[in-house]
């Protein structure tokens, strides 16, 4: 699971983190070369294939390839631009896929993800955080923030008031005060800031770090929205990804330098 995921598939269950034309190399058949497929990348961690776009989710995908194990890297021996590599851990075939632009590295990024999807602080981290969302509000014990926000539906242009408790960089949204359980959405890697709305009212804007993830839009009661944004922002540094954690330890200088 990556920053910004859902909890229990609530209302930010994320999109297929990458999908699009890709040129993959075949030495097989009566045809070798190149032939363009329709890829779809999806959370559990598989690259499907599809003859066209229009085949996604009303056929069969062509192959599916288990990306978990997987070495993935450019590949700069053919000399064609945007090409890279796809080794699955089991079996011996090696797939040769090129980009059919500078999009190489989106590809590469989330299928890195999908390989290396979970560290283990964010385990501990999901654990927790599931088994708040199934806690009545008043167990969340030390909460961030709390209060009633109207959710936004933009499109639309409704709202949908939940009372919300947030806590270590998770926003639960309970129907009501009263309610036994919680919708959550993970907040890490969210961008918070504020929009204005009318002549008295501004929104809270929770910009996600990947488009395949929703922005939500909130607006609290009562003018609170410099309250919840500052909560927020203050919740969310709280939980660092892993990597980011042991690249600042290992930018810090040696104790005896230290000021």
């Amino acid at each position: 699971m990556t920053i910004g995921s859902d909890i229990g598939r609530g209302p930010n269950t994320p999109r297929p983190p990458c999908r699009g034309y890709l040129h993959k190399r075949t030495q097989s058949g009566l045809i070798k070369g190149w032939r363009k497929r329709w890829f779809v990348l999806t959370h559990d961690c598989c690259l499907y294939y599809y003859k066209h776009k229009r085949d996604e989710g009303k056929r069969q995908p062509l192959a599916s390839v288990q990306l978990e194990g997987a070495v993935v890297g450019p590949d700069k021996s053919l000399g064609k631009p945007f090409v890279f590599k796809c080794h699955p851990q089991s079996g011996n075939r090696v797939y040769v896929l090129c980009a059919t632009s500078n999009q190489e590295m989106k590809w590469l990024e989330a299928m890195e993800r999908a390989i290396h999807p979970i560290t283990q602080q964010n385990h501990v981290w999901i654990d927790v955080t599931r088994h708040n969302s199934n806690l009545p509000p008043l167990a969340l014990k030390n909460p961030d923030c709390l209060g009633l926000l109207h959710k936004m539906d933009k499109s639309k242009d409704t709202s949908v008031q939940y009372y919300c408790i947030l806590k270590d960089g998770c926003l639960y949204l309970y129907s009501g005060i009263r309610a036994t359980h919680a919708h959550g959405i993970y907040l890490q890697g969210y961008m918070v800031r504020e929009q204005p709305h009318g002549s008295k009212k501004s929104i809270i804007e929770l910009k996600p770090p990947l488009d395949e993830f929703k922005t939500f839009y909130f607006c609290a009661e009562n003018f609170a929205e410099n309250k919840w944004i500052s909560a927020i922002k203050a919740s969310i540094k709280k939980w660092l990804p892993l990597h980011q954690v042991l690249q600042e330890c290992m930018n810090q200088p040696p104790e005896e330098t230290r000021m």
